[in-house]
């Protein structure tokens, strides 16, 4: 690593301590700590989302911006002015479980490219990569909100986080958290190691992948040190997502807080299947050529010999008319004047 590179992961480190953006950018429309809340959908199954078209119906919103798809480069997330951080925020929630995530970090200073598990009590894990950094990872842990500003990892990835699509994993269950960079073990947290649990994701998470500019100018100043400085917006910048494996360890409908513990043990169980589920495993409306192919023989043959009929009926229709109008032309010139002749 060269010696500009490493003063420069060091200032982001002592910025990591000191100011956590990740945090800040988090709210709850209902907190189960402090209030009886709506239960949350579940995923309750796994599912690989391919980026190259709009995702199936009800499973992710888009926010604050606009997310382009394509086939070649997926899902395009590009801030392209002052105010717009596009995001797509799952509709369905997991309890414990796994993502895998194929994405491609955008470049800028101060932008900041990034995967978020997050659940209503503000349970949060993330990976996120700074635009002013092409060779590391940050990784990242919250319990209940709480600003606990040292858990931030920083982790080197072989290759470019910004010219190369890498798969960032992360594997959750009530005991530990586990990341990986391309099938690399890279960090475990034990719950025992969060406050003794207490600080440790626990409750139903939603998946967000999204882009912001850490170092807009009307950001907190520790936050715009921590992004890597202030953002230019005179170019755009574009994070590529080409795929979201989400495993949810739970099976069932929804997910609700039985109290305002936060603790995974308070967790209830719908049974039932998700909504999600129900839309991940929709049969598509056949096509007309489709329908045909499954006609029987018998029916197919009647349609022909229908068809045949109406056309006979149309042609002979068609001739009398056809008839009809000669002889009406016929007596016409009969009964014309004859001209006269000088």
């Amino acid at each position: 690593m060269s010696t500009r590179s490493v003063f420069t992961l060091a200032a982001t480190l002592l910025a990591s301590i000191l100011v956590s953006p990740a945090a800040a950018q988090l709210s709850s429309d209902c907190n189960p700590l402090n209030a009886t809340c709506s239960p949350d959908p579940a995923l309750g199954t796994s599912h690989t989302f391919y980026f190259n078209a709009t995702p199936p119906t009800g499973t992710f919103n888009t926010t604050a911006g606009t997310v382009d798809y394509s086939v070649d480069e997926g899902a395009a997330f590009t801030i392209s002015k002052k105010g717009e951080s596009p995001t797509l925020i799952s509709n369905f929630y997991f309890f414990f479980g796994k993502t895998e995530v194929l994405l491609k970090a955008a470049p800028g200073q101060g932008i900041i490219s990034s995967i978020v598990w997050s659940s209503d009590v503000l349970d949060e894990v993330d990976w996120e990569f700074m635009g002013g950094n092409t060779t590391h990872a940050s990784t990242n842990y919250f319990g209940k909100g709480e600003p606990d500003f040292k858990n931030a990892g920083y982790h080197p990835v072989n290759g470019s986080v910004q010219d190369d699509y890498h798969n960032y994993t992360s594997v959750w269950t009530k005991d530990k958290l586990e990341w990986y960079i391309d099938t690399v073990h890279i960090r475990t947290l034990l719950a025992t190691d969060a406050n003794n649990t207490l600080y440790y994701p626990q409750t139903p998470m939603k998946l967000s992948l999204g882009i912001w500019a850490g170092g807009d100018p009307d950001q907190p100043k520790g936050t715009i040190e921590w992004a890597g400085g202030v953002t230019d917006y005179a170019e755009p910048y574009t994070m590529y997502v080409k795929s979201a494996y989400v495993q949810d360890y739970s099976t069932g409908k929804e997910y609700s807080y039985d109290d305002h513990s936060g603790s995974w043990e308070s967790i209830k169980i719908a049974t039932g299947n998700s909504t999600a589920y129900e839309n991940l495993n929709k049969v598509p409306e056949k096509t007309l050529s489709e329908k045909w192919n499954d006609l029987p023989s018998s029916t197919k043959s009647g349609i022909y010999a229908a068809a045949g009929g109406v056309g006979a009926i149309a042609f002979g229709l068609l001739a009398f008319y056809y008839i009809k109008q000669r002889r009406s032309g016929k007596q016409e010139a009969a009964l014309a004047p004859m001209p006269r002749r000088d």
